[in-house]
């Protein structure tokens, strides 16, 4: 699975923890942990990619260092 930055913080309004992958727009999950918002985030990545593969669109390859938010 390709190495994309993932962004897991506390959800205070949700009570979960949620896991984003900005380079992938919309792929997010949350979990009741840690490791349960990780991986099923992995699952929405392989999901992303796949349904991206179905429709013909190209995936973007991570980029392979952090990166800046605004």
């Amino acid at each position: 699975m390709p190495k994309y930055e993932i962004i897991l913080y506390w959800s205070e309004e949700d009570q979960v923890f949620v896991a984003e992958v900005p380079e992938l727009a919309g792929c997010t999950a949350h979990g009741d942990s840690h490791e349960s918002a990780l991986t099923n985030v992995k699952d929405a990545v392989q999901l992303w990619i796949d349904t991206t593969h179905e429709f013909g669109d190209p995936v973007p390859e991570p980029k392979g260092r952090r990166l800046m938010l605004a």
